[in-house]
């Protein structure tokens, strides 16, 4: 009514140009460099060598088109080769499992339980020995987008020298780690050698399930054990009747056959600070960063699990996140995708700020912290797939690898 009335009183002269108001930027932070084009297979995953090497995946799990059906050539991990072209990593062969990713001699049919076989990657990091770890979740989509169970064989994690490009290591989860309806969703290392007895690392794994128990999973590099923290607690857990927005678009879970429900992703992205004595997550389905002690994870006593869950740290808010990192000024960068974002969260003082945001971020995935001092990610349009709302893939390829320079002189942090 206010304006209004002055606008009767002093006439149109008092309306001004939209250039008078203040508006949104849009933009902040370091420039966007566009580094590879992803114009066939959809990506998450983004790993960086001390070379320069660049290897990227393609989880089945999340899109049918990347599902290896025996004859179609899909792969699961490649190499990046120049701006926009890829060869399946670290052989076609391993891409290509006999008779494909899914098991239809089953009923229902499963994920193919080939151990020396890539069935649906949705994680590839590089570790400070400069070697690359591929997770692999054993589950894919079905054409017309079940999501199948895996089978022991299928979830693993594989291990590729890059000197010789040859796989060094093969550790398979048992069932009573990776379940039939786990999702095994990204991966960090520690490889200091008093983590473990076996004195060769650590890793440690998100379950984000939207089906099944989250949770968090420590695997021994050198003796291939693992086993779970954290499981089922609310710190992993996907929030109840979580809605967000990105592009003014709401957030809604679609589902053949199902009506419309609300995101169910549990703990999804992860990093280790940067001296790897704490491991932080978050949720895709919450707004909330936690952290534990590394030592709680790696426990096993009578009472590790009530230790664990008694030792966890409710950082605050972080924004709705995917992918984490960490540099060497010890900063957690996580995806803000309501913002069109990627913020950082600074242990030391507590506070979450932008490092770069930009109208083109749409959903920030993967991120690796290269040697380079930049950080590198994957910008994939995951919000216009057909898995959420209106239910119709609305991507437009080419998807994205952008690069940011990292602050203050930042790097990958070794832990060796």
């Amino acid at each position: 009514m206010l304006l209004s009335t002055l606008v009767a009183l002093a006439g149109p002269g008092l309306l001004c140009s939209a250039q008078a108001f203040i508006k949104d930027p849009g933009a902040a932070g370091p420039a966007l460099e566009l580094v590879h084009l992803y114009n066939d297979e959809w990506p998450t995953g983004i790993a960086v060598s001390s070379t320069g090497r660049m290897f990227s995946n393609y989880p089945g799990g999340l899109d049918p088109n990347n599902t290896n059906n025996g004859s179609n050539g899909k792969y699961t991990v490649a190499e990046l080769i120049g701006n926009s072209s890829e060869v399946a990593y670290p052989s076609v062969a391993m891409n290509n499992p006999p008779g494909g990713a899914i098991n239809y001699t089953t009923s229902p049919p499963t994920g193919a339980n080939y151990q020396g076989y890539l069935i649906g990657v949705q994680s590839v990091v590089i570790d400070s020995k400069d070697r690359l770890w591929i997770l692999d979740t054993g589950r894919v989509l079905t054409p017309n987008g079940t999501l199948v169970s895996a089978a022991y064989g299928g979830p693993k994690l594989v291990g590729v020298n890059l000197t010789t490009n040859a796989v060094f290591k093969t550790i398979v989860f048992p069932t009573t780690v990776a379940f039939g309806d786990s999702y095994l969703n990204d991966i960090r290392f520690d490889l200091r050698p008093n983590v473990t007895a076996s004195g060769q690392g650590v890793g440690y794994i998100t379950d984000s399930s939207v089906e099944g128990r989250n949770g968090i999973i420590i695997v021994d590099l050198g003796s291939g054990e693992s086993w779970r923290h954290l499981d089922g607690s609310p710190t992993v857990r996907p929030e109840q009747q979580f809605l967000a927005y990105v592009w003014g678009n709401p957030l809604y879970s679609v589902t053949p056959g199902h009506p419309l429900g609300f995101l169910a992703f549990g703990s999804d992205g992860i990093t280790l600070s940067a001296d790897g004595e704490t491991l932080f997550w978050g949720a895709v389905a919450s707004r909330y960063l936690f952290s534990i002690p590394t030592a709680n994870l790696r426990s096993r006593t009578q009472t590790s699990e009530i230790l664990a869950q008694a030792a966890v740290n409710n950082r605050g808010q972080k924004g709705v996140s995917d992918g984490f990192e960490t540099d060497t000024n010890g900063f957690i960068y996580h995806g803000n995708a309501e913002q069109n974002a990627i913020s950082l969260y600074n242990p030391a003082n507590g506070t979450v700020s932008i490092f770069v945001r930009d109208p083109q971020l749409n959903w920030v995935d993967t991120m690796s912290t290269g040697t380079d001092g930049y950080l590198y990610f994957t910008n994939n349009q995951l919000i216009f797939s057909a898995g959420l709302y209106p239910g119709t893939d609305r991507r437009v390829r080419p998807f994205q690898l952008l690069r940011a320079k990292l602050p203050g002189n930042g790097t990958k942090p070794l832990l060796l």
